[in-house]
């Protein structure tokens, strides 16, 4: 089966309906495509409790605080010009999503509650209640649904993309020219592979947060994109750099974790350990406002120490009408598995969260392959260095997704079909007689991920990750050619391939920057680089 679309957009977050919306507005008799691998909103975005970080209140906060912060938090590898792109383009595309029905909070004079988050010098985060990336994903999909030459299509899942490497040409790091001609997927409804060609294609595909045993991303955070480009000899940089949020509910043997935004702790909230000390006074003079990476890492060495598997997060003495307001969800989640907020503490431990690597993209989203552009979490834009500041992700998602936006519209007119790719060829494989070896597959990458690659690192714990990895490659590989393509199939090729450039990063990165921190290179290189693979 074929299909033909203008605009081809991989995933329905805040980036991908975003850019969807705004090139069907831009351009009524173009057709634009969204495909999801399950429902429309099942989402990253969906999940981001914390807000949005814009400077919306000049008599109180500057473009400058903002550009210093997120430089500061970056650790030296922010691209300066992309920071100073999204602080400043940030606001007006804030504005955007208001017009669209978007809510964020407000006091009783009718103007926004800001709030305050780690590694940020001025209040300048919007929230709506502890569920902003919802709302924002709510009205964003409302708005979307209503724009007649938009299509979504769900449960559908993208296998690879069409490059020159599909009409028989050889394809590597090295070809100067390689362009995407739109993608393979796998229709889930009628359980087969569709041909999707199209002019232009956006991959706003999420993050990676699967590749961890523990993480507050959902089951579908699976680094799709990351895989896809990566595997048809696209750049992908800086993967190293994962960040675990400091704080998600622990609760054993739950996954994905339930996550309790740092606006806690920007309200007043308190970490201790097993003794029921504030400890973070003796790891950064910003104690529980200090950026992530210190956190988490503080965190770290508390459960190391006293050999407990979480930390605690103390809001007893916080003012719980106030709490519950701020927080309804946390409240309810804690009371549901007998936690009272306002008598006990709350147990927490760290969590993968975001990649601040990605699909190596430049100020416009262009890919190093031509036609496909990237935005949201799977793109590294260079706005968060080794270490994103708290709540500029919705942001970046945002301004990435109009930047996109308007190249496309400036290229979309030169760019025509290419007719000549091939049906996908299904001949030689079987159905899947044992899903256990996909299961126990990702099992085990979860495994040695969160063990050998996780909040610190050595060399030896990246060799061992590296040796069990190629094997587990080379099992999936295996499995790929002969076994009909499934989403589980596909999937842990892609967590492989993610947990590989993870791996491949940390291990070039000679030195402890940001959120990667290697014990045998405790200290920052002279030479700053970005890891490019």
């Amino acid at each position: 089966m074929i299909r033909k679309t203008d605009f081809l957009v991989v995933g329905s977050g805040i980036a991908g309906l975003t850019y969807a919306l705004k090139v069907a507005r831009a351009c009524p008799d173009q057709q634009v495509l969204v495909i999801t691998k399950t429902s429309a909103d099942e989402t990253n975005t969906k999940y981001a409790q914390g807000g949005i970080a814009g400077v919306t209140d000049l008599e109180h906060d500057s473009y400058e605080k903002h550009i210093e912060d997120t430089l500061i938090a970056g650790d030296g590898l922010c691209n300066p010009g992309t920071v100073e792109i999204v602080v400043k383009e940030g606001p007006e595309r804030i504005k955007e999503m208001i017009e669209w029905g978007a809510r964020f909070d407000k006091d009783e004079e009718g103007e926004f509650k800001r709030g305050k988050e780690g590694g940020h010098s001025e209040f300048r985060i919007l929230h709506h209640k502890d569920v902003t990336g919802r709302e924002m994903e709510r009205a964003l999909l409302s708005t979307v649904l209503s724009q007649k030459n938009i299509e979504i299509v769900k449960h559908c899942f993208v296998v690879d993309i069409l490059t020159q490497h599909h009409l028989g040409y050889l394809v590597t790091k090295s070809t100067p020219d390689i362009e995407c001609y739109g993608v393979y997927a796998l229709d889930l409804r009628e359980n087969r592979i569709v041909k999707i060609l199209s002019r232009l294609t956006v991959f706003a595909t999420g993050g990676n947060g699967q590749v961890y045993r523990t993480t507050t991303n959902p089951v579908i955070a699976t680094g799709d994109g990351i895989g896809m480009v990566y595997r048809a000899k696209g750049r992908i940089e800086n993967m190293e750099f994962i960040q675990f949020h400091p704080t998600a509910l622990y609760q054993q043997g739950v996954s994905p974790s339930f996550l309790i935004t740092e606006a806690v702790r920007g309200d007043g909230g308190i970490l201790r350990n097993k003794q029921e000390e504030a400890f973070m006074i003796r790891y950064d003079p910003r104690k529980d406002l200090a950026p992530r990476d210190i956190v988490a890492r503080a965190i770290d060495s508390e459960m190391k120490k006293t050999g407990t598997e979480h930390v605690y997060l103390d809001c007893r003495h916080m003012k719980m009408d106030k709490f519950r307001e701020h927080f309804p969800n946390i409240y309810e989640k804690c009371k549901s598995i007998g936690i009272d907020v306002a008598e006990q503490m709350i147990p927490v431990a760290p969590a993968a969260h975001y990649s601040c690597g990605g699909i190596k993209t430049d100020e416009w989203g262009h890919t190093s392959i031509r036609n496909l552009y990237a935005c949201g979490e799977c793109a590294s834009t260079g706005l968060h260095g080794a270490n994103r500041l708290a709540s500029n992700s919705l942001l970046e998602a945002l301004v990435f997704a109009n930047r996109c936006y308007l190249d496309s519209i400036k290229n979309i007119g030169n760019i025509s079909f290419n007719e000549n790719i091939p049906d996908w060829n299904a001949e030689g494989t079987t159905a899947p007689n044992e899903m256990i070896l996909i299961t126990q597959s990702i099992k085990e990458l979860q495994l040695l991920m969160s063990d050998y690659v996780g909040i610190v690192r050595t060399n030896i714990r990246l060799e061992r990750a590296m040796k069990r990895l190629d094997l587990l490659h080379e099992e999936i590989e295996a499995l790929y050619e002969t076994t009909d393509v499934s989403p589980q199939l596909c999937e842990v090729r892609n967590l492989i391939t993610t947990g590989y450039l993870i791996v491949k990063g940390a291990s070039f990165r000679k030195e402890s920057r940001g959120l990667h921190y290697n014990t045998d290179y405790p200290n920052k290189s002279k030479l700053v680089q970005n890891i490019v693979l």
